[in-house]
């Protein structure tokens, strides 16, 4: 982000997070079950309001009245200042190392859009709808599977046959260890994944400090930062026994803006110092370095969160009544008839990956069409028990994926294990 000012990206910065910690606070439950709060949920799951914010910000552009205050509110900019900033934000998230953001807009043939409000977006994004149903509809998953190098295949929700807009952004993130970790078999021996072989993971290093303990007003969390080499980290944090996982994210959030703080490894008291975390002091024949032994297991996680169950996190409940209004954006009549956000984040031994799709549909506040009753979700995730992650940009503390994590993956043998 060295295009912008530093006040400029502070302030950017601090808007997204802070909606990834709203979000946070609805989407996951409890660290001991991890409930979910939204129909359909399950206790894993991944999302990016980093993938959100820019599109928030362009409808607050266009709206008005309650919308535009609902919408400005959720992004946490004024509205006239919103869509020169996600702008800005999409640019500047595309030119860091290991990401790659992409921003679509498709409009049927018979809307008019109003060029004042496209000229606002990234160039060479806007699109047409032919009205063909099942060829736009293939369009659509073409881009997204195309943005995401085929980790998310569809775009989020389908196209509605009343759909006149399409908003849509694609995020990829990737990020190999500075040292990788070694694969292995791990026998958790209580918890919720006891007597379940997973597949595990281990380092050791002498860097004490790469782990930490804050003291949140909801209880413990224990904070430890896994660092990638395109400027791209991944923070894992587990709290006490049945503490929301929300507040445990939170804290992560809080930590890197400094509202938190942090204890690091070299500083902790001996003994149980924190959530999974022991403290020790060992004999040795000779002198030795401090080490700092790391266990954790792999996870590949898959999420699908429908953003108008939860429209008053995305400022979006005025945007889905029949009394919208977005006359920036056309001389029509338009409502949100749909938000989706579709996401994958994968931790190996080697590194992280992440890609994240969300679509915001519009139509005429007359045609709009019932949402489906259930959503299915598939879920693969892993540790020694239920945990948080954040995926952060170093310089910036941008957080651009965040989840939960409650599913470990089963060891599998190989050929070599004999």
């Amino acid at each position: 982000m060295t295009t912008w000012t530093r006040g400029t990206v502070d302030e950017t910065v601090e808007a997204v997070n802070a909606l990834t910690a709203r979000w946070a606070a609805v989407t996951t439950g409890t660290a001991g079950d991890a409930r979910a709060a939204g129909p359909g949920d399950t206790g894993g799951t991944v999302f990016s309001a980093a993938a959100v914010w820019p599109l928030l910000a362009f409808l607050a552009d266009g709206a008005s009245g309650p919308a535009r205050a609902e919408l400005a509110e959720a992004v946490g900019l004024p509205a006239e200042r919103a869509a020169d900033r996600a702008r800005e934000f999409l640019a500047a998230a595309d030119r860091l190392r290991g990401v790659d953001a992409a921003l679509g807009l498709w409009t049927h043939r018979r809307l008019k859009v109003r060029e004042e409000w496209t000229a606002k977006l990234p160039p060479r994004t806007h699109g047409k709808l032919t009205g063909w149903h099942a060829l736009d509809r293939r369009a659509l998953d073409a881009w997204a599977a195309e943005c995401t190098d085929g980790r998310v295949t569809r775009m989020p929700g389908g196209l509605s046959r009343h759909a006149e807009l399409v908003l849509a952004s694609a995020f990829t993130l990737a990020t190999r260890w500075i040292r990788p970790f070694t694969a292995e078999s791990a026998l958790p021996r209580k918890g919720p994944w006891s007597a379940r072989q997973l597949a595990g993971l281990s380092r050791t290093t002498s860097l004490l400090d790469r782990v930490g303990v804050a003291d949140t007003p909801a209880g413990h969390v224990t904070g430890l930062r896994v660092v990638g080499d395109r400027g791209i980290d991944v923070h894992l944090l587990l709290g006490e026994p049945g503490m929301p996982a929300g507040r445990v994210l939170a804290a992560g959030v809080d930590v890197l803006a400094g509202r938190q703080a942090l204890v690091p490894g070299s500083r902790l008291p001996q003994g149980e110092a924190g959530p999974g975390l022991t403290v020790e002091s060992v004999r040795n024949w000779y002198p030795a370095r401090p080490k700092l032994h790391v266990r954790t297991v792999a996870f590949d996680i898959a999420a699908e969160h429908d953003l108008t169950a939860r429209a008053d996190v995305f400022g979006l409940r005025s945007a889905t009544r029949a009394s919208a209004d977005f006359p920036g954006i056309s001389g029509r009549r338009l409502a949100v008839t749909r938000a989706r956000q579709s996401a994958t984040a994968a931790f190996t031994d080697q590194g992280f990956e992440a890609a994240v799709v969300t679509a915001i549909a519009m139509g005429e506040t007359s045609a709009r069409e019932p949402e489906p009753k259930y959503t299915n979700r598939e879920v693969h995730a892993c540790f020694h028990r239920p945990f948080g992650f954040l995926a952060v940009h170093q310089a910036s503390r941008l957080v651009l994926a965040a989840g939960w994590v409650t599913d470990p993956q089963p060891y599998r043998e190989t050929e070599m294990d004999w």
